[in-house]
């Protein structure tokens, strides 16, 4: 993860992941059960067997809309790929509150990678990254912010709009890092996650989004997670600090709007979405990656789109683990889970990475290799889906 702004020391990298059932998920992967809807008149339903699941975990729906969410007794964080809970809470994600939210990353000096057994290239030189002109959604469609609650508090990471192969042209799935939706291999799933495509996308100064609206902020609307999935790997092994899991932290999130949206999906409403792209060429035949953010460590504020692009190099923190890209850029905590962009054989954009982790101190971003794992959770919330 990203270093997270009140936690800010030294290398910063993802952290959270969706919890899973090996005998569920032949490949491994960890997956979440939606929990919430909204119907066409933007009426919340919460279908029969998400109440009784929640009853078995003795919630009460309304107890838990009414604030009994903020309890991280460690025996009532649910963990488990079955047991996410996700409830929309209409209202929850206001101006000030996702404003205010702070990014989840943690981190560890440089030296505690010592783990590196595999190839790993010289550090790049450090890239500035450049603001994005606004309005986003006319430069960066498939970019927004991921907000949510942890035991810290509000926190918030970059997400990007991927396409869904059930639904092409009409895909409510949306890219991310683990840790931006699950704690890892010492906790359980976070709470209230939410999607909000371009975020501020008038690209407002923090000043000017004391006085915003709801629709100023969030011009598309908020989106709630109803089923989210990791792999496995970052369930098992991701954690607080260092890179532990790194090459495996990515997530996959469904989305459904919080108010009516006349039937239309998340790609209908922003008009696009970005293919993802799990056989990328190794990385010396990469000529440039683009990783698209909103970084909320400081010298940034966490309002603004930024992006860096860079020539990839090689960064390998466990040699039993795939090797990750890293490129030169100067984006903070927060950026965690944006989009990573290469131009493909086809000559078209396609996501090939998320931002994962880098050192507190910036100059370089690393993201995980998406490969046959990252390719089984991407399926997998597709055909869970599929009929619907």
């Amino acid at each position: 993860m990203l270093a997270a702004v009140a936690l800010a020391s030294v290398l910063a990298l993802t952290a959270t992941a969706c919890g899973g059932d090996k005998d569920d998920n032949a490949g491994g992967e960890a997956s979440a059960s939606a929990t919430s809807g909204a119907d066409g008149d933007g009426k919340i339903q919460i279908p029969d067997d998400i109440k009784d699941k929640l009853k078995e975990h003795g919630i009460d729906i309304d107890k838990w809309k009414n604030g009994a969410w903020k309890n991280w007794d460690r025996d009532d964080w649910l963990r488990e790929a079955n047991d996410f809970i996700n409830p929309i809470i209409k209202g929850l994600w206001d101006p000030d509150r996702m404003r205010d939210a702070d990014d989840p990353d943690r981190g560890v000096d440089d030296n505690d990678l010592s783990g590196d057994q595999g190839v790993t290239d010289p550090t790049p030189a450090p890239v500035k990254a450049q603001a994005v002109r606004p309005p986003y959604h006319s430069n960066a469609a498939t970019a927004g912010k991921v907000f949510f609650d942890s035991p810290e508090g509000t926190m918030v990471c970059s997400a990007t709009v991927v396409e869904d192969p059930a639904h092409p042209g009409k895909s409510s799935l949306v890219w991310t890092a683990g840790h931006c939706v699950h704690a890892g291999k010492k906790g359980g799933w976070y709470r209230n996650i939410a999607f909000v495509p371009s975020y501020n996308d008038k690209g407002m100064t923090e000043e000017q989004l004391q006085n915003a609206t709801k629709e100023q902020v969030a011009p598309f609307g908020v989106w709630w997670g109803d089923w989210a999935q990791t792999s496995q790997q970052w369930i098992e092994q991701g954690g607080e600090t260092g890179g532990d899991g790194a090459s495996y932290d990515y997530a996959v999130i469904h989305v459904t709007p919080e108010q009516g949206n006349g039937g239309k999906s998340l790609e209908e409403t922003v008009g696009s979405a970005l293919p993802v792209n799990f056989k990328a060429p190794a990385v010396p035949q990469v000529e440039s990656i683009t990783a698209t953010g909103y970084p909320a460590a400081a010298p940034f504020d966490g309002q603004s789109l930024y992006q860096c692009q860079d020539k990839p190099g090689r960064l390998s923190i466990n040699k039993a683990d795939p090797t990750m890209y890293r490129i030169g850029c100067t984006m903070t905590g927060g950026s965690s889970g944006g989009g990573w962009v290469a131009t493909g054989s086809d000559g078209k954009p396609a996501l090939v990475s998320n931002t994962s982790i880098g050192p507190v101190s910036s100059g370089w971003l690393a993201g995980p290799r998406l490969g046959d794992v990252a390719e089984g959770v991407y399926q997998a919330v597709s055909k869970k889906f599929a009929a619907q």
